[in-house]
């Protein structure tokens, strides 16, 4: 298997596009080599720890209501064009996600990384759910097969909190600017969400070498 270290936030669109487009060249090739672990980049690590209002977000971030419109119309336009929908008008609040990070990062230990990324995705921005919400994430957590009352109790400490502080750093610190960002074998760095077809040909490269290696 060759490792696919993918950086994102799960409040992130490109991310969730991004995904998605992984996912279908995935479907395409079921015997694909990847093995896939997720890794957090907070886009927002100064977000106060109960978010804020997302129009004022964005309004901030952009410009004004006419750069957010412009921002979000092409990425409306990308969405479609990866078979996705977003409830744009269903996301009142943005997020602090740091403990949508640790859920994921438990997540990981029992092997069901993948399944509460995309349930986190779905919930923000299908549901337009608050995922820095403690009880909307335990109940992600469950619905995702894990032990709610142990991710309750989890929560309720400051468990890994510091180390994925320390592992968005790390990443910041080795380059890496914005998400989605997919690292390959350790070495190869693909920026941004990559079309199916990107992945396709990828797969097939590293098929052919794995091949030539046997």
């Amino acid at each position: 298997m060759i490792k696919l270290d993918i950086l994102s936030d799960p409040i992130c669109p490109w991310c969730y596009i991004g995904k998605a487009q992984l996912d279908r060249a995935l479907e395409a090739a079921p015997d694909h080599p990847f093995a896939m672990e997720w890794h957090p980049f907070q886009l927002n690590p100064d977000m106060p720890a109960e978010g804020m209002d997302r129009r004022a977000y964005l309004e901030a971030k952009f410009g004004g209501k006419s750069g957010a419109i412009e921002v979000y119309s092409r990425i409306a336009e990308h969405a479609t064009a990866a078979g996705l929908e977003i409830n744009f008008e269903g996301i009142t609040r943005t997020p602090n996600t740091l403990n949508a990070h640790r859920l994921i990062h438990w997540a990981g230990l029992e092997g069901r990384q993948t399944a509460t990324v995309s349930t986190l995705f779905k919930a923000y921005f299908v549901e337009g759910k608050d995922i820095g919400d403690l009880p909307t994430l335990i109940g992600i957590a469950e619905n995702v097969g894990m032990d709610a009352a142990m991710v309750d109790r989890l929560f309720a400490s400051d468990a890994d909190a510091e180390d994925i502080r320390a592992r968005d750093a790390h990443a910041r610190a080795r380059g890496v600017t914005g998400v989605p960002t997919f690292i390959l074998a350790n070495s190869h760095v693909l920026p941004g969400a990559q079309p199916p077809e990107t992945w396709a040909n990828v797969i097939e490269e590293i098929s052919e070498q794995m091949k030539a290696a046997e």
